[in-house]
């Protein structure tokens, strides 16, 4: 008779159960049910283990419901059984891809290793209840999902000129159209550190500078140098939070013909797009960071890779795909900007 690869069934492990109860041999075991006697040495020392609710011995229909659930639990970690892609899924998580990006980004690349976002959660999740802390490689690093509620003080009776988010045109709400930004800082720990992260809401594309002061007049000149070159169909409106930093807001349109937007108090989730490239940003940037250690090369480099990480939103292409095929109908020059290729590089 042949050997069997398949697994044991309830009517196997009563035959076993009954076979050795009688005194046979393992060999002589597996030799009756066409099995290799390693399968049958497996099979007892794996479910006749005693435990604190189970004194010892075999016993068939516990054995198949033990194996039943070994199964079902196999299956809700597919990384598990699968080393090459719990090896890729580590590396991409450690460049700061979310665990969407990978999923998405793997079934265009590599039908050999597709698997879902949410198995890649549950497999990060699984491994802290391990001790073994995956989640500390996850963009928020958190090992919960939920956010967080904050207050402040308003400031929107202090600024001159400012004109409500409800009032923003309604084309700027469809991210199809091109030249529609956000702006926001992100602040560190230390006083006076922080990075301004300007963000387009078509293309995702991120540019920053690093301010060592939170002053209005800084503030603005900053963003204007970073939009400066672009475009007039690139640069349209901005919107921003009501912190004081934007209050000379007025002078991007006044210099540069972009129109200003602010949110609602206390909710900046009308400027999703910006916050959620901080909250991106801080898997390589903490606030805890000191920004005087890190050059200006080294900032480049990691907004260059945000740049350059697909996005689903995108159809997982990257944010300096999308943007350099928005730029080059314009024929706008070549220095002014870098291609996605360039990008990678910075």
């Amino acid at each position: 008779m042949g050997t069997r690869y398949d697994q044991l069934c309830l009517s196997e492990r009563c035959e076993i159960f009954r076979l050795r109860a009688g005194g046979i041999s393992l060999r002589r075991i597996a030799l009756k049910l066409g099995r290799n006697p390693a399968t049958i040495s497996r099979e007892l020392r794996r479910n006749a283990k005693a435990t604190k609710a189970w004194s010892g011995g075999y016993e068939p229909a516990r054995a198949q419901a033990l194996a039943e659930r070994r199964r079902r639990w196999d299956c809700r970690f597919k990384m598990a059984r699968q080393p090459e892609l719990r090896k890729r899924v580590r590396q991409l998580l450690a460049m700061g891809w979310s665990p969407e990006q990978i999923a998405g980004r793997l079934a265009l690349t590599d039908a050999s290793m597709r698997i879902s976002h949410e198995s890649i959660y549950r497999y990060i999740y699984h491994r802290v209840a391990q001790n073994d802390y995956w989640h500390r490689l996850l963009p928020s690093r958190k090992n919960r999902r939920g956010r967080l509620r904050r207050g402040g003080i308003s400031t929107v009776r202090s600024f001159k000129r400012r004109i409500s988010i409800h009032d923003r045109p309604p084309e700027v709400s469809d991210r199809s159209n091109k030249g529609h930004w956000e702006a926001d800082l992100m602040c560190f720990t230390k006083r006076r550190e922080a990075v301004l992260v300007v963000h387009e809401r078509s293309s995702r594309i991120l540019l920053a500078a690093r301010q060592t002061t939170k002053a209005a007049p800084i503030v603005a000149d900053a963003i204007g140098r970073l939009i400066a070159q672009l475009p007039p169909e690139l640069r349209r409106t901005m919107t921003f939070d009501n912190g004081t930093e934007f209050a000379l807001h007025y002078r991007l349109d006044d210099e540069l013909g972009l129109k200003t937007f602010f949110c609602d108090t206390h909710a900046p989730w009308q400027k999703g797009g910006v916050e959620n490239a901080i909250l991106r940003l801080r898997r390589a940037l903490p606030r805890k960071s000191d920004l005087a250690a890190i050059s200006p090369r080294q900032l480049s480099r990691i907004v260059a890779n945000y740049n350059a990480t697909p996005r689903r939103c995108l159809g997982f292409r990257t944010p300096a795909e999308v943007f350099w095929d928005i730029l080059n109908p314009l024929h706008f020059k070549r220095e002014t900007t870098c291609s996605p290729a360039r990008a990678r590089r910075c």
